[in-house]
């Protein structure tokens, strides 16, 4: 065989030997001088979007439920190395998939990936989908509810940091509408229908590690402080106490943050928290929306600008 003329041929019988493997170059590790661009070093390098099942804790000692996971993991790479060996952030989390998986879970993963790296900072989120069976408000019915939820953990300088992604889609009708059509209704004998949206509030807590808390848990503190989840099984009973319950708890969006907060503050496994609703306005042709932060000396901020994020 020529290296001028390479044989276009799999072999399907070759075998690697130890030998062959330690022939193989790699350009990660390859001297500094060929790191292109600037010397600097990065906070952030891995894989992002490698999907698996894992085991989820539920609150309870309920079985532990199956879900589909979308994950990023990150490591820091100082200034003197090209790079990382990117199969191995996908290996070292492949190595816990059979755990039972709760935020805390996440800090054996980063302590591996800063071990056998040799990191100095990691990063891992762990996206998903999250069944809770949903009763109807009076048919007796009930249907899975599925929640967009992430944990999130950080590693770094020997401090460990959770945190939880949580969405909940709720509707929220206006308390102005609503006055204005009873006010046309009692002047006027017109019937008016106040009009309501589909609205989304999006959580991110920093929880304590040493602290259980579930998925559960979130969606309770949103059910307690908003009321009006959207539905999933509806008769026409249902339908009608969903528009009583709205007429019960309509609300601005800065009511629907203010009710949050008051429900997520008090709550000790939280150490932080920011909070976002949207709410898709019917009325107009673009959205309300409110932003609210427990408050924590150097903790979550205000700043939130992806708003279409929050479309549903």
């Amino acid at each position: 065989m020529s290296a001028d003329c390479p044989l276009r041929f799999y072999d399907t019988g070759f075998e690697v030997t130890p030998e062959y493997r330690a022939s193989l170059p790699d350009m990660q590790n390859s001297n500094v001088t060929a790191i292109p661009g600037g010397t600097v070093p990065l906070l952030q390098v891995g894989m992002s979007n490698f999907r698996l099942p894992i085991r989820l804790a539920r609150r309870g000692n309920a079985e532990a439920i199956p879900v589909e996971a979308s994950v990023t993991g990150t490591v820091s790479l100082d200034a003197m190395h090209k790079g990382i060996n990117m199969s191995r952030i996908v290996r070292i989390f492949y190595e816990y998939q059979n755990e039972i998986f709760t935020p805390a879970t996440l800090k054996k993963i980063l302590e591996s990936y800063l071990s056998e790296i040799g990191s100095s900072r990691a990063q891992v989120r762990v996206d998903f989908n999250y069944p809770i069976l949903q009763k109807s408000l009076r048919s007796g019915l009930a249907g899975y509810q599925y929640y967009t939820c992430a944990y999130e953990g950080i590693l770094e300088n020997g401090k460990f940091r959770a945190f939880v992604h949580f969405d909940f889609v709720y509707s929220s009708a206006c308390p102005c509408s609503a006055e204005l059509s009873e006010h046309a209704r009692t002047a006027r004998n017109i019937l008016g229908i106040p009009h309501s949206q589909r609205s989304k509030a999006r959580v991110l807590a920093e929880i304590r590690p040493e602290q259980e808390m579930f998925i559960e848990d979130f969606q309770e503190l949103c059910l307690k402080a908003l009321h009006t989840e959207t539905q999933v099984m509806v008769k026409r009973e249902d339908e009608q106490a969903f528009a009583e319950l709205n007429g019960a708890y309509y609300k601005f969006v800065e009511d629907a943050a203010r009710l949050l907060f008051a429900q997520f503050n008090p709550d000790s496994r939280i150490i932080d928290f920011r909070i976002v609703c949207a709410h898709l306005e019917s009325l107009h042709s673009h959205d309300a929306v409110s932003v609210i932060v427990k408050g924590v000396p150097g903790g979550l901020t205000h700043t939130f600008s992806d708003f279409r994020a929050l479309v549903c």
